[in-house]
């Protein structure tokens, strides 16, 4: 069952350091623009990938085209695609080995989201990483050593 009560999504968010982005956008007017720069703002270091604009930078950060080019680890794999579309970036996510995946508002996947759980990942469906954190009023991660 993806996480739904506050605690888990809080200890989620809390121990994790980096995320990977999927369908991160150069776009000031994608909400996952402004995302990924809250997510930044807040301590994470984020990895945008996006295969159509590889090569490229989001908010200082290298976009990549797929997760497995990117070689580091990554604590959530956070999904800005169509719901039909988020079984692939679920896939990619436990090929490198990511701790979770993160659907955002409106990506609910079922399917997928039962394969992240029987590979051993955690699951947020339907909701938005900048939204909970504001309502959780969690802290900034601490930087990594």
């Amino acid at each position: 069952m993806p996480l739904t009560r506050d605690e888990d999504i809080a200890e989620l968010l809390i121990s994790a350091r980096t995320i990977a982005m999927i369908g991160a956008s150069d776009r000031p007017n994608r909400a996952s623009y402004g995302v990924m720069q809250f997510l930044q703002d807040h301590g994470y270091r984020v990895f945008p990938v996006n295969p159509q604009i590889p090569g490229e930078r989001i908010h200082g950060e290298f976009v990549w085209t797929e997760l497995a080019q990117i070689g580091e680890p990554i604590d959530i794999v956070d999904i800005f695609r169509r719901p039909e579309a988020a079984g692939e970036a679920v896939d990619a996510a436990i090929f490198v080995g990511a701790k979770a995946v993160w659907m955002q508002l409106g990506v609910i996947n079922e399917e997928a989201a039962a394969r992240a759980e029987a590979a051993g990942l955690k699951v947020v469906m339907d909701r938005c990483p900048k939204i909970e954190i504001a309502r959780l009023r969690l802290p900034p991660v601490a930087p990594q050593l």
